[in-house]
């Protein structure tokens, strides 16, 4: 399964969705379309807000970093955090944010742990340019970089369950090695969670 099919299957038909750092809306049009979701976006770069807009996407421009208070507590039945986390200011408040905001939550991370990014970094001496960390150091906007361990043992941390999780090879599938050993051979990892 790639991670659309996984998303899909962790969320029931007709759910109430908000996608945090919904980009150009992929994800909430999908549901939106495939599964009669009740979803809205939000993004905080105008070139994805319009592409949303334009879609027929509901969407609002909002800087996460700046807080989530605008939602209340569960007022939706699963928010969604896919590849955003590692942009933030504040990841470990980010996640008890939509914990809190949603009944479930998905979050998918980059695994910064991954074995060629972790060669790569051994043998060049220089932070890795990969398929998955396609920009230099000085270029990104990934500014929290984690492991699959790290966000885990972040959970717990936080007093938050792991419901289910799923890991992705570099061709964005799910593969035996990434299921044993994730945090050596998945570049993804996707997370259902919940208080």
């Amino acid at each position: 399964m790639n991670t659309i099919e996984v998303i899909k299957n962790w969320i029931d038909k007709e759910s109430e969705v908000l996608d945090l750092g919904c980009g150009d809306g992929e994800i909430i049009s999908i549901l939106s379309k495939e599964w009669g979701s009740r979803v809205l976006g939000v993004e905080i770069n105008q070139d994805d807000i319009n592409k949303c807009i334009q879609s027929g996407l509901n969407v609002i421009h909002q800087n996460i970093d700046e807080g989530l208070g605008n939602f209340s507590d569960n007022s939706f039945d699963v928010v969604i955090m896919s590849q955003t986390i590692q942009v933030l200011r504040e990841p470990k408040k980010a996640l008890q944010e939509v914990t809190r905001i949603g009944n479930e939550s998905i979050v998918t991370i980059p695994n910064f742990g991954y074995w060629t990014t972790r060669i790569n970094l051994l043998l060049s001496g220089k932070m890795p340019v990969t398929g998955t960390l396609p920009n230099t150091w000085h270029d990104t906007d990934n500014i929290h970089l984690c492991t699959i361990k790290d966000f885990e043992n972040l959970c717990s941390e936080c007093g938050i369950n792991i419901r289910e999780k799923c890991f992705f090879n570099k061709f964005g599938k799910e593969s035996v090695l990434a299921k044993v050993v994730p945090n050596l051979f998945a570049t993804t990892a996707m997370y259902k969670i919940s208080k």
